[in-house]
């Protein structure tokens, strides 16, 4: 490599440096560290569920309907191709959260059948999923939170004055982010309760 090369290699990464290449970069890696805490909440979510589903069925097998939705929608997200990738693909981040709003769906509507039971609320396995599954969608939603905010910051480095230029030069672009139809979904994660039975009478345990 000739001097005047050399010369010139290092003046372009002095001038990057200078209009926000750096800043780019280590918000593009932030983003990355956000994302995979996402997928590492979902699927641990997505972990608890067979066992939850089976605890389940061993006190309401009749359930079936509401059972079988949980499953198809958990083997759906699991089936789901997530790479790095997913992030600057608006149409694919929009299919991955299809899936796990259904999943969540899925998950309520078990949640809600459960009350039903007050054998299947007093078992000890049931509590634990309960417990930990509670702690998970806490987990979900901060991970969330903070992705959000890392894409924000994200776009709007490519996004401004001189941050823009650099951007084009190095094909950085803005990423997908979350998005809600209720702004206060992102701050409020799903309410499990199993304090206070269901009204009216209480179907017998299935043998």
């Amino acid at each position: 490599m000739s001097i005047k090369h050399l010369l010139s290699v290092l003046l372009s990464m002095f001038l990057l440096s200078g209009c926000g290449y750096n800043q780019i970069q280590i918000n593009d890696e932030q983003i990355n560290a956000s994302w995979s805490e996402v997928l590492n909440q979902y699927k641990r979510r997505a972990d608890l569920i067979p066992n939850l589903v089976q605890v389940v069925q061993g006190y309401a097998a009749h359930e079936k309907e509401v059972l079988t939705r949980v499953t198809e929608a958990r083997a759906n997200v699991a089936g789901m191709k997530v790479t790095p990738e997913l992030v600057n693909d608006p149409e694919a981040m929009a299919r991955f959260q299809k899936a796990q709003g259904e999943l969540s769906g899925a998950l309520s509507r078990l949640l809600v059948v459960s009350e039903n039971y007050p054998n299947l609320k007093a078992d000890a396995n049931f509590r634990d999923l309960q417990a930990q599954l509670e702690g998970t969608e806490n987990r979900i939603t901060v991970a969330r939170n903070r992705y959000i905010k890392a894409v924000q910051e994200y776009n709007v480095s490519v996004r401004t004055f001189p941050n823009n230029l650099t951007a084009m030069v190095i094909g950085a672009k803005a990423k997908a982010n979350f998005t809600v139809e209720n702004e206060q979904a992102i701050s409020e994660p799903p309410k499990v309760n199993f304090g206070t039975p269901a009204a009216g009478p209480v179907p017998a345990k299935t043998q």
